[in-house]
């Protein structure tokens, strides 16, 4: 089994769609860090699990220096931002989205988003 593991620091802003009063429901930014975990027993043509440079494409491309909620379609929490990235991503079984220090999230994909 090859894993593949690339880290990469995303600077974004976001507001949330909450049901009960806090700051975090007007605009604000991180500098996020999300790592994202693919894997297979095969390679492909290339060697590869997935290319490093397709992974930095799809997320950096997407959501770097972006208003998230102007370029995702749904409530841009850590949870969701994680299991979205996972589903675009070949071969990715697993996402962490850190927002800030101590605020982590983990999405490990069970096959069926």
């Amino acid at each position: 089994m090859f894993t593949v593991i690339k880290r990469m620091e995303v600077s974004a802003s976001h507001w949330l769609q909450l049901s009960y009063h806090s700051k975090c429901s007007n605009l604000h930014g991180h500098n996020w860090i999300i790592t994202v975990y693919c894997r297979s027993e095969q390679l492909n043509a290339e060697g590869m699990v997935v290319d490093f440079t397709r992974i930095k494409e799809m997320v950096m491309g997407k959501l770097d220096h972006q208003n998230l909620n102007e370029v995702l379609p749904f409530n841009p929490t850590a949870e969701n931002i994680a299991r979205w990235i996972c589903s675009q991503i070949p071969q990715c079984y697993k996402v962490e989205v850190q927002e800030s220090e101590g605020n982590i999230v983990i999405y490990e994909s069970d096959g069926k988003y």
